[in-house]
């Protein structure tokens, strides 16, 4: 796995206003839109292309063209989102697809909910977006939905990683024999015993979509944990399994 840390000085005071508790969600999607489109001038910067000639009001240059199968921006739902909008303005020609994967809060294993993506993803690079890289679990598990697909180049893009993640996102996908990159904008210190990064921005999502809370109940035993039977219900799931990434998923 290639790893890549994007050490900028503008990237780091993007970062602390994103991390401030007194950011608004307003200005917190906007600092991640910001924030993703200076890591995706990074993470693209291997993407694949191909010569073509064009004719200047001078004249004639050559130039280079997105090679197709277009590059499939993947963002992971529903934190993903937030990020999208920010990769495709670097890629306006990239095509979009979706998987939506949920973290247990008491296992910290994650399962697949939803996904919409081609059926064959042979010949194609995947540009994964998730914010944080906590346990690395949500973040593998897609890498591997892709790679059974036939996906055998992607490139994950987050905003902050925890150690931990980073290590555990390495052991699970060196196991694929695909080229992975990871490229964030930082590491923070480590995992506390919820699963969060500290020191962080909190839960991403939340503060993506406004709801309201405070340290204590983003870090603490008071906030209430998603319930994977509950999800796996509507989606279709057997809750008995204890895989990385459960099947089958509903196709959206």
């Amino acid at each position: 796995m290639d790893f890549k840390v994007l050490d900028h000085p503008l990237v780091a005071h993007k970062l602390t206003c994103l991390r401030d508790i007194n950011t608004k969600s307003p200005t917190f999607r906007d600092l991640v839109d910001e924030l993703v489109t200076l890591l995706a001038y990074e993470a693209t910067r291997n993407v694949r292309v191909r010569p073509i000639a064009i004719q200047t009001p001078v004249a004639e240059a050559a130039g280079v063209a997105l090679l197709d199968p277009k590059p499939l921006v993947v963002p992971i739902l529903r934190a993903g989102l937030g990020m999208l909008s920010g990769m495709t303005r670097l890629m306006p020609t990239a095509e979009v697809g979706f998987v939506g994967m949920v973290r247990d809060e008491e296992t910290l294993e994650p399962f697949t909910y939803a996904e919409r993506l081609p059926h064959d993803l042979s010949g194609r690079q995947c540009f994964v977006l998730d914010p944080m890289l906590a346990t690395g679990g949500s973040l593998s598990g897609c890498v591997e939905f892709l790679a059974e697909r036939g996906a055998n180049d992607v490139t994950c893009i987050c905003l902050l990683a925890a150690p931990e993640g980073v290590e555990n996102f390495r052991a699970l996908v060196d196991d694929l024999n695909i080229t992975t990159t990871l490229v964030v904008a930082a590491v923070d210190e480590r995992l506390n015993e919820h699963g969060y990064i500290v020191p962080g921005p909190g839960d991403a999502g939340d503060r993506l979509y406004g709801i309201v809370h405070c340290p204590t109940q983003a870090l603490g035993p008071g906030r209430p944990a998603p319930s994977a039977p509950a999800h796996a219900e509507i989606a279709g799931i057997d809750t008995d399994r204890a895989d990385r990434v459960v099947r089958p998923a509903r196709s959206l």
